[in-house]
């Protein structure tokens, strides 16, 4: 391994294709040779509603909004997101994203994996 990695994230293989209409998503913790740290792509086509959210046991996670706007739900309280705003989360938060007429496009950091699975899918209910 050398002492650094470039990845292109939107060269990387759609790892949600099928799972979700109208959801893209690219992992590159792998291609990085990380240790520590995972960087990922969302893009939510326009006015897709997450019915999925996710927390974490250990791994605190922060987004950025690339393109697009919408919002986040946090533990069931739903928050607007415009361009460059970033979101911290702590591990046990549940979150869920919604796109805004535009999309949206989000990059998501992470920090060390833990071993096995951290994750949790839920499902959330947005209100209305």
């Amino acid at each position: 391994m050398t002492g650094f990695t470039i990845v292109n994230l939107l060269e990387l293989d759609d790892s949600v294709a099928g799972r979700m209409e109208g959801l893209e998503g690219r992992f590159a913790r792998t291609q990085l040779d990380s240790r520590d740290i995972g960087v990922s792509h969302f893009r939510y086509a326009p006015n897709l509603r997450s019915p999925i959210g996710h927390r974490h046991g250990e791994q605190e996670e922060a987004y950025i909004v690339v393109a697009g706007a919408g919002r986040v739900m946090l533990d069931g309280a739903v928050h607007e997101l415009r361009q460059w705003d970033v979101v911290r989360v702590s591990p046990e938060v549940v979150r869920a994203f919604a796109a805004g007429p535009d999309g949206l496009e989000v990059i998501a950091i992470g920090g060390p994996k833990p071993e096995g699975r951290d994750g949790e899918m839920l499902e959330v209910v947005w209100p209305e």
